[in-house]
C-alpha cells in the first residue's frame, strides 16, 4: 500500500514530493531510448515515465497546487528558476499521450497509474528522444535543455521541408530560451525566410529573449522591413519592452 502515500524521492533532481503512484526506478545509462522503448513496450496501461535533466534557466518553472476541496492555493514561487527541469510523458497503449515539463520541486500526483523513473539520463539522448517522439509537441521541452544538442534540434527543425507548424514554434522558442546562438540563428532566418508567418513568431520569440542584442534586431527590423505586417509585430514587441533603448527609438518615430 506504500504507493497510496507520499513518497519523497531521495536522489538529487526527482520531484521533491510524489503521491498516489507505483514507483519504479530504473537506469538509462545504457542509453535512454532503448529504456524508454522498452517501457513502451511492456507498460499497456496508462503509466508515466520521467526523468532529470539540466536546465537552461530561460524561464522560471511554476507549480501548480489544488486544494483537496478543488481551489488552488500557491505552489512553490522560484526567485531564480530551478538547475533542472523534470521532463514527463504520458504513455498509452505502446504510444506518447503527452509530454511536460515541470521544475523539481512539484508535488506531483500520479493519479494512482505507474511512475517510471530513469536515472543517468544524458542531456544530448534526451533531445534526441524528444525529436523522435515528436517533432512538432516536444518543442518546448528541447528548447529547455542546458545543452547545445537542443539548439541543433531546433535549427533541424527550421528547415523549409519541415511543417509550418514545426518551424513556426521552432523559430519561437530560439528566440525565447536559446540565448546568443538562437538571436544568430534567427538574425540569419529573418533575412532571408519568405514565409511571413514563420517570420512573426520568430519576432514573437525575440520579443521575451534575454539577449540584449534582441531589442536592437527588432528594431533594426522596425526600421527597415518592407512588410508591414512584420514592420508592425516587430513595433509591438518594441512597445512591451522596458528597455529605455525602446522607448528612445518610439519616441524617434513619434517626432518624424
Amino acid at each position: 500500500m506504500l504507493w497510496l502515500l507520499a513518497v519523497p524521492l531521495a536522489a538529487h533532481a526527482q520531484p521533491k514530493l510524489l503521491v498516489n503512484a507505483r514507483l519504479d526506478t530504473r537506469t538509462a545509462a545504457t542509453g535512454l531510448e532503448r529504456e524508454f522503448r522498452a517501457l513502451l513496450s511492456t507498460q499497456p496501461e496508462p503509466a508515466w515515465i520521467a526523468y532529470a535533466v539540466p536546465y537552461n534557466r530561460s524561464f522560471n518553472l511554476g507549480c501548480e497546487y489544488v486544494s483537496p476541496e478543488g481551489s488552488t492555493v500557491p505552489g512553490v514561487v522560484h526567485l531564480e528558476p530551478p538547475a533542472e527541469a523534470i521532463i514527463l510523458f504520458r504513455v498509452v497503449g505502446g504510444a506518447v499521450d503527452r509530454v511536460r515539463v515541470l521544475s523539481p520541486d512539484c508535488e506531483i500526483d500520479a493519479g494512482g497509474v505507474p511512475f517510471h523513473w530513469l536515472t543517468g539520463v544524458k542531456p544530448a539522448g534526451s533531445v534526441a528522444l524528444l525529436e523522435a517522439v515528436s517533432r512538432q509537441e516536444t518543442i518546448r521541452a528541447i528548447a529547455l535543455h542546458a545543452d547545445p544538442s537542443a539548439d541543433a534540434a531546433l535549427e533541424r527543425m527550421l528547415a523549409a521541408g519541415e511543417p509550418e507548424a514545426v518551424r513556426r514554434n521552432a523559430a519561437f522558442w530560439l528566440g525565447a530560451a536559446r540565448g546568443q546562438r538562437g538571436l544568430e540563428t534567427l538574425q540569419r532566418l529573418l533575412a532571408t525566410e519568405p514565409d511571413r508567418t514563420v517570420r512573426e513568431r520568430a519576432i514573437a520569440g525575440l520579443a521575451v529573449s534575454h539577449q540584449p542584442k534582441a531589442l536592437d534586431l527588432l528594431i533594426s527590423i522596425a526600421r527597415r522591413e518592407g512588410d508591414p505586417r512584420t514592420r508592425r509585430a516587430a513595433m509591438n514587441a518594441i512597445g512591451r519592452s522596458a528597455d529605455p533603448r525602446a522607448q528612445a527609438f518610439l519616441e524617434e518615430i513619434l517626432k518624424r
